[in-house]
């Protein structure tokens, strides 16, 4: 996300006074502001209207986007990418998962949407997994 570099606007909200104190309370608890808060909770609730299979999940990296009940998007970019000699990846991977086409055509519509955010993450899982394997 990009805050100080991009031009941003001030929005003024009304907050019932009980969602305030939840707010305050939850954006405390995990370190950051409450503007920070609201503004990754508006972030990620426009990407799931614009994206309704999709959800979004802490982990040991941070925050990434998932198939609602189903893997991470990144994960399914890249399986992709590793069944790229296969006549039709998608029917592959259909084939071999518990995915439904709906899925990961959804993952797909994101990863286009967000093509850095998934390829940094296919990134980082191939360094790790290479750096592991050297151990």
């Amino acid at each position: 996300m990009c805050y100080t570099a991009c031009i941003s606007e001030n929005v003024s909200v009304r907050l019932e006074k009980s969602l305030s104190e939840r707010l305050r309370l939850r954006a405390r608890a995990a370190g950051e502001t409450m503007s920070d808060r609201l503004r990754r909770y508006a972030d990620e609730g426009v990407r799931r209207d614009e994206h309704p299979l999709i959800t979004f999940r802490d982990g040991p990296t941070g925050r990434r986007a998932g198939l609602v009940g189903g893997p991470d998007v990144w994960e399914v970019a890249m399986w992709l990418e590793d069944l790229s000699a296969e006549p039709d990846p998608v029917a592959a991977l259909v084939k071999d998962l518990v995915l439904t086409r709906p899925q990961i055509d959804a993952a797909l519509r994101y990863r286009a949407a967000y093509p850095d955010e998934i390829a940094t993450r296919v990134e980082l899982h191939r360094q790790e997994t290479a750096a592991a394997s050297q151990s």
